[in-house]
């Protein structure tokens, strides 16, 4: 993974951009509306917190005691991590959810509830992944150490072949590794990489950090299932590996879906450390939307499938992504840019998965 600043063309039209914010702004005063969460954003807060704590404290306190009830708690709160993460702790750690600042870090914070540091999260996604999407070496998410080929860019192994099959399996140990190891794994990376500072820690504070609030979650969701929960110590890991196995498999295939694809392109900067488009540009032929017209589905995932105005205005609770779709939409064919979109989420699903055949198997 390199440090080394990507160099975006800004000669490439930038006044698409400047035109878009300018109208996207516009939008905003005119309906008097802030661009930051709202009543509906707190209310669904509240629902997705429940999701996940109401199914605890029903196993805990002894409400539900046979296995398939325990079983059912357990993917309930497999549910609310998607939940939480999704729609919650993503707008807060984007500084979206609130103009207050400690009520964003508040919510962000929830992240270590579901087993995860929020300072490795902001530099994973927010500095690698928003500013480098889809670029060899830089972003993150394409970037599996040879175990799975998510880019035409790099290197082909026979394993690929199978890569199809075997990446749901991945993406379901997505949570459960984020828990155990990727967060150690990622603050040696990060602290080598001078990226901790931009967060305000030093590696010690940060590894203290991680330790502290990895042992009480693990107290929470393991230590006391056992001790309280009638049922044998098999079972309850049964429920938490399937609670993590579903969450994990629900958030990889909601952010792959909108980058992995075969509409969307993926770069290798050139012997200057540039690629060809501006920022704002390459965003666009990189990220996808899908399944706009699924109001409920929209809901739960945190407005994740409107990815590309996501991409675009980070910091603009995903309430108003609806909105501000439709100005983006028609400002980039104004200027005959792409705007990728699959009208349903199992479309999308396609698409990434005929991708991930084609990588797979040396097709591109």
């Amino acid at each position: 993974m390199s440090v080394d600043a990507v160099k975006f063309n800004v000669k490439d039209r930038p006044e698409f951009f400047k035109v878009l914010r300018k109208r996207v702004n516009q939008h905003f005063k005119e309906n008097n509306i802030s661009k930051y969460g709202n009543a509906k954003m707190q209310i669904k807060s509240v629902f997705m917190i429940c999701l996940y704590f109401l199914p605890l404290v029903a196993m805990l306190s002894g409400t539900v005691t046979s296995f398939w009830g325990v079983f059912s708690m357990w993917i309930l709160m497999g549910f609310g991590i998607s939940g939480i993460g999704l729609a919650i702790m993503h707008d807060a750690n984007h500084g979206a959810y609130s103009k207050n600042k400690t009520l964003n870090s508040a919510m962000g914070f929830i992240l270590n509830f579901i087993g995860g540091y929020p300072a490795n999260w902001r530099i994973q996604h927010n500095v690698l992944h928003h500013t480098f999407t889809n670029i060899d070496g830089h972003d993150e998410d394409i970037e599996k150490q040879g175990i799975v080929r998510f880019s035409p860019n790099q290197p082909k192994k026979g394993i690929f072949k199978f890569q199809v099959f075997y990446a749901p399996i991945l993406y379901g140990i997505l949570t459960i590794y984020w828990f155990l190891g990727k967060d150690f794994e990622q603050l040696v990376r990060y602290n080598r990489m001078g990226l901790l500072q931009g967060q305000n820690l030093t590696f010690g504070k940060a590894l203290a950090e991680i330790i502290f609030h990895k042992l009480w979650y693990a107290a929470l969701v393991i230590v006391l299932p056992l001790l309280l929960i009638d049922l044998p110590w098999w079972q309850i890991l049964i429920g938490f590996g399937a609670m993590h196995f579903l969450s994990g498999l629900i958030l990889a295939l909601i952010f792959q879906t909108a980058h992995v694809i075969e509409e969307t392109n993926f770069y290798e900067p050139d012997e200057n450390n540039s690629v060809e488009n501006n920022w704002a540009i390459h965003q666009l032929h990189t990220t996808a939307n899908y399944a706009n017209g699924s109001t409920f589905f929209s809901w739960f995932i945190g407005g994740l499938n409107y990815q590309i105005e996501h991409h675009l205005f980070p910091t603009i609770c995903h309430v108003h992504f609806k909105e501000v779709s439709k100005i983006v939409e028609k400002t980039a064919k104004e200027y005959d840019l792409p705007y990728y979109q699959h009208r349903t989420f199992y479309d999308a699903l396609k698409s990434h998965f005929s991708l991930l055949y084609k990588l797979g198997t040396g097709k591109i």
